[in-house]
Parts: structure tokens; C-alpha cells; sequence
């Protein structure tokens, strides 16, 4: 199911707002990215080394919440940009 969202009317951004959303929305997705890195390199070196899975899931089960938290933050601040409202 997905949320409706309505604005309470036309939304201007200075350039700078919009330099500073872009910047933003690359971070998120280095740090997604990275966390996807990270996923993929613990899955290998456990295939590799199955002595060290253990150790290994750890850091592998923690990228999934990262990587949301990430992309969290950044709808966040972009629902606050463009006065975003749940309807």
C-alpha cells in the first residue's frame, strides 16, 4: 500500500537548496552502495572461509537496516524540502 502525499501549493527551491538535495541524494546512495559492498563481500568471504561465518553474519545482517536507515533519512529531508504532507 502506498501513502498519498499533497503539498499546500507550488514549492520554489533556491539553487542552493537543490546543490544541497543533490548532494544529499549522492550520499544516500554511496552509503547504499557501500552497504550492497558490504553484503556481497561477507557472502564471499564466507563461501571462502566458512570457518568465519559466524563473525561474518554479524556484519552481514546489519546492512539491510543501514542501507533503510539511509534512504530514510533522505526521503525525509526530502518530504521536509518539498512540504510534503501525508493525506
Amino acid at each position: 500500500m502506498s501513502a498519498s502525499y499533497k503539498t499546500e501549493g507550488p514549492v520554489t527551491l533556491t539553487p542552493e537548496q537543490i546543490v544541497t538535495l543533490h548532494q544529499q541524494l549522492r550520499d544516500m546512495r554511496h552509503d547504499v552502495n557501500g552497504r550492497l559492498a558490504n553484503i556481497v563481500a561477507a557472502a564471499e568471504l564466507m563461501r571462502l572461509r566458512p570457518d568465519t561465518a559466524a563473525e561474518r553474519l554479524k556484519l552481514l545482517l546489519e546492512q539491510p537496516h543501514k542501507a533503510a536507515e539511509s534512504i530514510g533519512q533522505f526521503s525525509q529531508e526530502f518530504e521536509k524540502v518539498f512540504r510534503l504532507i501525508r493525506s
